[in-house]
């Protein structure tokens, strides 16, 4: 099955976040470890939460996609019994 344009960027920026996930959250926590381990940490903690959010978008921008895709397909083959009936 061949992917549209619209999947591969979907997938790439999924891939793509993944990495800045790790990335950030690894300076993130080299950067505020001069103002103590517990800041550091919840620091860290608000980062991965809030790019797992952004995560979160693109997985739904992702499933809209696949819904509509079947609506469409549902809609042709009901038009199609409606003609035959």
């Amino acid at each position: 099955m061949q992917k549209d344009i619209y999947d591969r960027i979907i997938g790439f920026l999924q891939g793509a976040s993944w990495a800045i996930v790790i990335v950030g959250a690894f300076f993130t926590f080299k950067l505020t470890i001069l103002l103590g381990i517990s800041f550091s940490i919840f620091l860290t903690i608000l980062y991965i939460l809030t790019s797992l959010f952004l995560i979160l978008l693109l997985d739904a921008f992702k499933v809209n996609k696949e819904r509509l895709s079947e609506a469409k397909k549902q809609t042709k083959l009901l038009e199609e019994l409606t003609q035959n009936s």
